[in-house]
């Protein structure tokens, strides 16, 4: 571990679209997650490995011998998949996995591994989940930075080349990091990303247990270009907070001093599970390779939201998986990845 900070030798957070080495995933295991319905949960993560692997490697973490077999059973015909025996408490890798970083050419791999607390201390225990970063770096050989601070892969979201979208509600909530102002994590960003201007919307949507994380509101799809989540019903319980959401986005400028260009992804219509609402969003989409894989609800909304992403991601298959099981656990697609770029 370095003590000089990842942006002060040159590393960045690339943008999601950019080249791939791999994608990393936490087998499903933690039946509190999915209670009551965790049966058709595995087969979802088997069909989002069969959509990736022919685009880039799969890493899945699959500590026990009861989840490492019932990995294998769901990938064991999956060619370019990888199984490690690595222990988690729950499958959401984007808020434990490590954040992968770029350099310059001919320097070291590197992370990001922050601390861990499970959105706040809301599930534990989360201590296997906390370890994760530590032992992909020792199996990759990846240089390990550690700022110390607690922070999720789905409360962030970046442009690649110095913009970064959050929350306040997220990241300024005394239940991640009580002693940092908003100058502050600023300031980590800036050291450990590359990240030069931070764009804050406000909160998130109704049945996000994660206090407002930015892959269920909105995300860069390419440098300049937003979607968001957008309501046009002015009685959803959603209305109100992405309204806000909205109005910021068309005020903001990236890291050049240019106005965004902002999409809207209209939200499905309000799902409830044993009178849980579930948080659907078709923002927590995952760019791999050679796919953007897009949660669908069994919604009038789900073909719109294909055909915008499909026209901004034209080299890619734009791949629409259901994702009405997956959400019981709050959260989808993006929440369940994590991509490692390939070096330059």
């Amino acid at each position: 571990m370095s003590d000089a900070t990842p942006a002060a030798l040159g590393y960045r957070m690339p943008a999601e679209w950019e080249p791939h080495a791999a994608t990393w995933l936490s087998w499903p295991h933690n039946r509190e997650s999915w209670p009551g319905k965790f049966d058709p949960v595995p087969p979802i993560w088997g069909q989002l490995v069969r959509a990736l692997a022919p685009g880039e490697h799969v890493h899945i973490l699959a500590g026990r011998p009861d989840v490492m077999a019932d990995a294998r059973q769901h990938v064991g015909d999956i060619s370019n998949v990888t199984l490690h025996d690595i222990k988690t408490n729950d499958a959401w890798m984007r808020d434990h996995g490590p954040t992968f970083l770029v350099g310059p050419t001919g320097s070291p791999p590197a992370l990001v591994d922050w601390e861990y607390n499970a959105w706040g201390g809301k599930y534990p225990p989360f201590d296997d989940d906390n370890r994760v970063p530590r032992q992909i770096a020792e199996i990759t050989g990846r240089r390990r930075y550690a700022p110390g601070i607690i922070l999720e892969g789905g409360a962030i979201d970046v442009d690649g080349r110095g913009t970064l979208l959050t929350t306040e509600q997220c990241l300024l909530n005394p239940n991640r990091n009580p002693h940092l102002s908003r100058q502050e994590i600023e300031q980590y960003l800036a050291d450990y990303l590359a990240v030069r201007r931070v764009l804050w919307l406000a909160g998130g949507i109704a049945g996000d247990d994660t206090d407002g994380h930015i892959d269920e509101l909105a995300r860069f799809v390419k440098p300049g270009v937003v979607v968001a989540a957008y309501e046009a019903d002015k009685s959803s319980d959603n209305y109100q907070a992405l309204a806000d959401n909205w109005e910021r986005l068309q005020t903001f400028e990236d890291v050049d001093g240019k106005k965004l260009e902002v999409l809207p992804l209209q939200q499905p219509a309000p799902a409830y599970y044993n009178d849980q609402r579930l948080p659907g969003s078709y923002c927590n989409f995952y760019i791999g390779n050679r796919v953007v894989v897009v949660p669908q609800y069994d919604d009038p909304a789900d073909a719109p939201a294909l055909e915008t992403l499909s026209r901004l991601f034209p080299d890619r298959q734009v791949l629409g998986i259901r994702a009405v099981d997956l959400v019981w656990g709050l959260g989808a697609f993006h929440c369940i990845t994590q991509q490692e770029p390939r070096l330059p």
